[in-house]
């Protein structure tokens, strides 16, 4: 593990924990990202306002990143921009069949004991294990 950072992953971890523990707590609300972001396209106008501002504060933790560090990250995607279109929709589709996200299920639910969330979070890993096994190793992608 070339870029293995603890203590940043440790605060960014907490950081998380905590928003989605006052966001259950101020709203009664899960903190499931495509929950809230599938609301907002269909949302009735009383909720409209906080999913929106919700988002925006999403996006606001990547401008001020941008802004502390003096510019975005580097980043490389490896796959081709059809992969990654056909990999959004699959991921969207599985939140819609899977009544959620990860942010919903594997930080939200399993904090609250839910077995459906523990469920969920488990077919969402081993999912994902299995799909970067298959792709790199025996399709050879190297995705």
């Amino acid at each position: 593990m070339e870029d293995f950072t603890p203590f940043s992953a440790l605060i960014g971890g907490a950081l998380i924990g905590v928003s989605a523990t006052l966001f259950l707590w101020a709203n009664g609300r899960i903190a499931g990202i495509s929950g809230i972001l599938g609301g907002l396209i269909f949302a009735p106008k009383s909720e409209f306002t906080w999913r929106l501002l919700f988002l925006l504060g999403l996006l606001s933790a990547m401008v001020t990143y941008m802004l502390l560090s003096g510019g975005a990250p580097d980043i490389q995607i490896q796959s081709t921009p059809v992969v990654t279109i056909l990999a959004g929709l699959f991921v969207g589709f599985g939140t819609r069949m899977g009544s959620g996200c990860t942010s919903g299920h594997g930080i939200c639910g399993i904090a609250r004991f839910s077995k459906r969330s523990f469920s969920a979070t488990a077919v969402f890993m081993l999912t994902g294990f299995i799909t970067v096994y298959v792709s790199r190793h025996l399709l050879g992608l190297g995705l």
